[in-house]
């Protein structure tokens, strides 16, 4: 979900209940702190040797003890506001960082409202090969990718 669907069901729900469903329908704690809203840049170069870039928007969830603590989903949209300037004017995709045990991101791909609570859906990130025609066992095997370079 890009920046400004996520804000348009934000500002359509300002004093709804903000749930995260995480990907095995368990849910971030409803007193969890968005503590970060950041554009995250990535300059990379994949194994078949091409350039790439990649941004997001990233937001930090951190649950605390302070179990009184609500984030409603108005006073998320004005941190997005605040942060608007770091976006430099991209529509980025947006995901929730999260540790629990691990730190994981979850991508947002999809929101609902029901009974004044409104939900975001998220899901996993996979790895991937970028350069699968380059890289893939059968196009190895028939351009000699191992042997004169390339992923190998």
């Amino acid at each position: 979900m890009k920046i400004t669907e996520f804000r348009n069901h934000l500002e359509c729900h300002p004093e709804s209940e903000l749930c995260f469903v995480l990907p095995d329908g368990g849910r971030i704690a409803a007193h969890a702190h968005v503590t970060e809203a950041g554009r995250v840049d990535k300059a990379f170069i994949d194994c078949g040797g091409t350039m790439r870039t990649a941004s997001s928007c990233t937001l930090q969830a951190w649950v605390a003890d302070d179990m009184d603590h609500r984030l409603s989903p108005g006073k998320l949209a004005g941190i997005l506001e605040l942060a608007a300037p770091l976006f430099r004017g991209d529509d980025l995709d947006v995901e929730i960082e999260y540790e629990n045990g691990l730190i994981s991101q979850f991508p947002v791909t999809g929101a609902s409202s029901s009974d004044n609570v409104l939900y975001f859906h998220l899901t996993t990130k996979h790895t991937d090969c970028l350069a699968k025609e380059l890289c893939t066992p059968a196009s190895a095997e028939s351009t000699g990718c191992c042997g004169g370079g390339g992923c190998c």
